[in-house]
C-alpha cells in the first residue's frame, strides 16, 4: 500500500515539475513577443508556391527600410530560410542558455532549425509534440531583443506547426501566398478556412508567379495564368497585398542567397516585393491602432 502510495507522490511531483517548467516557459515567451511590435505568420496551403521566398524578401525589404526584423524559420523538416540568405553555420548560445540569431545585417536576424543541426541535409525526424516544443523554444529561448517585425515562415498545409504558432502568438498577422492556378486555389481555400476557423487575424493575400517578365523583351507573359490571388481575395473579403512575378533576376539572386529585393539593379521582382512590403507595414500599423480603440 505504501510503495503504490510512493509512486502516485512521485508522479504527482513529476507532473508538478512539468507544469511548473511550461509556466516558466509561457512566461518567456510572454517577455519575448511583449518586445516585438508586429509578427507577420506567411502562410499556404499548398507546397511549391515560393511562400519561403516571399517571406525572406518581404522581411529584408522591411529590414533595408530601417525596421528591426527576424526572420523565424518553423519549417522543421524543409528549412529554405538559410540558403535563400546565404547563411550557414550553426547558432551560437550565450550565457543563460540563450540562442543568438543569425545576423544577415545590421536590421535582419534569422533563426531556423537548419542552423541547429551539425549536418545541413540531416533529416529531421520528428513528430507532433517534438516539432511543438521546438517552436516555443524558438521564441522563449532566442534572444530576439526588441523588434518592429517578426516574419514567422511556417510550413506548407495547415498541420502541426501553423497551428502552434496560432496557438503561441494569437495576436500574428497572416499572410496567405497563393500562386494564380486553380490546383493552388484549392489547397489556399482551406488555408484560410484554417484561419478562420482558429480566428486568426487574416492580413491578406499574396499572388506569387504571377505571370513571367521575359528576360528579352521584358514583356508580361501569363505563364501560370494571372489574376487568381486576387480574385481569391476579393471572395472572402481580404485585402490583396499584391501580385509578384516571375523573374529571372529573382531565381539568380536566390542561388546566389542574396534576397532580390537588396540587389542594386531594379527588376520587377525587386519593385513587386517592395510593394507589398509597403502595404505590410502600413497593414500592420493600422491592425495596432484598431486594436488599441476596441480594447480599452
Amino acid at each position: 500500500m505504501s510503495s503504490s502510495c510512493g509512486s502516485c507522490s512521485s508522479g504527482q511531483k513529476d507532473g508538478d515539475k512539468t507544469s511548473a517548467a511550461h509556466a516558466l516557459q509561457n512566461e518567456l515567451i510572454s517577455s519575448t513577443l511583449k518586445r516585438i511590435k508586429y509578427k507577420i505568420f506567411v502562410m499556404s496551403g499548398k507546397g511549391g508556391v515560393g511562400k519561403s521566398s516571399v517571406a525572406v524578401n518581404i522581411a529584408a525589404a522591411l529590414a533595408d527600410k530601417g525596421f528591426k526584423v527576424g526572420i523565424l524559420d518553423v519549417d522543421i523538416h524543409g528549412p529554405s530560410v538559410p540558403h535563400l540568405l546565404g547563411i550557414t553555420g550553426q547558432l551560437e548560445v550565450e550565457r543563460g542558455n540563450l540562442v543568438v540569431p543569425k545576423k544577415v545585417n545590421e536590421n535582419l536576424h534569422v533563426v531556423s532549425m537548419e542552423s541547429l543541426l551539425k549536418d545541413p541535409d540531416q533529416a529531421v525526424l520528428w513528430r507532433g509534440p517534438m516539432k511543438t516544443s521546438a517552436i516555443r523554444q524558438f521564441i522563449s529561448d532566442v534572444q530576439w531583443g526588441d523588434l518592429d517585425f517578426l516574419v514567422i515562415d511556417s510550413p506548407p498545409g495547415t498541420g502541426d506547426e501553423p497551428m502552434t504558432v496560432l496557438k503561441t502568438i494569437p495576436e500574428s498577422l497572416a499572410v496567405v501566398v497563393t500562386t494564380p492556378q486553380e490546383i493552388s486555389l484549392a489547397d489556399v481555400r482551406k488555408a484560410i478556412n484554417f484561419l478562420q476557423y482558429a480566428k486568426a487575424n487574416i492580413m491578406g493575400v499574396v499572388e506569387n508567379m504571377s505571370g513571367l517578365i521575359c528576360p528579352h523583351c521584358k514583356e508580361h507573359i501569363d505563364l501560370f495564368k494571372k489574376g487568381g490571388g486576387e480574385q481569391l481575395a476579393e471572395k472572402y473579403g481580404l485585402p490583396f497585398l499584391g501580385a509578384i512575378p516571375l523573374d529571372p533576376t529573382a531565381v539568380v539572386a536566390a542561388d546566389l542567397g542574396k534576397p532580390v529585393v537588396l540587389l542594386e539593379e531594379d527588376s520587377p521582382a525587386k519593385t513587386a516585393f517592395r510593394d507589398v512590403a509597403d502595404k505590410i507595414a502600413k497593414a500592420a500599423e493600422s491592425s495596432l491602432e484598431i486594436a488599441s480603440s476596441t480594447h480599452i
